[in-house]
């Protein structure tokens, strides 16, 4: 019993010392232990397990030009685990790796067409098997961002791909998979190394085609009963004679992009949205008066929503991503005073901050990284450090 306990000490010393340097990239030894309450020999005895069972190493710290005893920092070990990073958007695709620490490789992307799932798919599927023959047993899960309805691994809704019910197990070819709507896995991202680290309760939104999101709450996703939650776009805070593509009408989606936009220029509906909204946008910077009141429409409409969650779910700040940043800069002003007249009177002297993402359109790939490697960590770690 005593053998067992002192294992389980070793396995959790480790887990938390790896936890600790996959959060904080460029942490020293000295400042993990400190931080973990760990004393100098401890440390060096955790780390040299880590460092035997391939999970961490160390590497020489930049150069700061002063004197003293050169200094390391914890690194991914060079022979580590890799997680499968696929990243899917209404247009384009990438598959990546991702390692301790969280830094993606550079992938290319490819652009697809829509329709059907399966040849997609397949090609996704083809590139996840490249990765895995080429990175053999380091390669320890994969973590999918797609646009669309997730519960467990399965599409039950993807409205810009035309999807319903998808299953998307056969991509980690046996490996741990995780899936998640890529607007709510960007609100993982901010929360764990974005504008939102460290903040309590956060609210992530994303404009893309429609409008997604995620409730985070120390510093957790907020997914329901089935993981599907975040959906906020398809909340009627929209035209109730307006229909959406998943089926309901007066969904926020459809006021907040590319269509609402087209709808007030006269156009007819994008075959882009995204692309769309982002000429949109470029001529009303240029100062086209029909462009701005699009904008400002549009604007107005995502700050009347914003105020409207503000009042039911009480977050700490805001953060926007995807074409709610432009939004942000064009119309910011008008956007802020939309929040406001839809904010209740109580919170309007002191509403939370909304504020861009700091992490950009690499969100939803870094928060499916997040998700795969966290899925992993413990039982990689209880299994290398115990030998088992």
């Amino acid at each position: 019993m005593a053998t067992m306990r002192a294992e389980a000490l070793r396995v959790q010393g480790a887990l938390a010392l790896l936890r600790h340097a996959h959060a904080h990239p460029g942490v020293t030894r000295a400042e993990a232990a400190a931080h973990l309450g760990l004393s100098s020999g401890s440390a060096t005895e955790i780390m040299g397990r880590l460092r035997a069972a391939r999970l961490l190493g160390e590497a020489a710290a930049p150069q700061t030009g002063g004197r003293g005893r050169p200094t390391t920092v914890l690194v991914a070990h060079p022979e580590g685990p890799l997680v499968a990073v696929v990243e899917l958007t209404h247009a384009t695709w990438r598959v990546t790796t991702a390692a301790i620490g969280g830094a993606l490789a550079p992938a290319p992307v490819r652009r697809h067409s829509g329709g059907p799932p399966g040849p997609l798919l397949a090609g996704i599927a083809a590139a996840v098997g490249a990765l895995r023959e080429e990175t053999g047993d380091r390669l320890a899960a994969v973590g999918v961002a797609v646009p669309g309805t997730v519960r467990g691994t399965t599409v039950v809704q993807a409205a810009t791909l035309g999807w319903r019910d998808v299953d998307l197990g056969p991509l980690a070819a046996g490996l741990p998979l995780t899936v998640g709507n890529d607007a709510s896995l960007a609100g993982v991202a901010e929360v764990l190394r974005g504008a939102a680290r460290e903040v309590p309760v956060a609210l992530h939104l994303t404009v893309e085609v429609g409008i997604g999101g995620v409730l985070l709450a120390g510093g957790r996703p907020v997914l329901g009963a089935t993981g599907a939650g975040g959906e906020f776009g398809h909340v009627p805070f929209g035209d109730p004679a307006l229909a959406c593509p998943c089926g309901a009408s007066g969904c926020w989606d459809v006021t907040v992009d590319g269509r609402a936009m087209a709808r007030r220029l006269g156009r007819p509906g994008p075959a882009d949205p995204r692309a769309f909204a982002e000429e949109t946008l470029a001529a009303a910077r240029a100062g086209d008066a029909g462009a701005r009141a699009a904008v400002d429409e549009v604007a107005e409409a995502l700050g009347r929503g914003i105020g409207a969650l503000l009042n039911a779910l009480d977050p700490a700040i805001v953060t926007l991503g995807g074409l709610g940043v432009d939004l942000l800069d064009v119309a910011g002003a008008g956007l802020r005073a939309a929040v406001l007249r839809a904010a209740m009177a109580w919170r309007r002297a002191a509403l939370p901050p909304i504020v861009p993402a700091e992490l950009g359109s690499r969100g939803p790939a870094i928060g499916a990284a997040e998700s795969a490697l966290a899925a992993v960590l413990a039982p990689l770690t209880q299994a290398r450090v115990s030998g088992r």
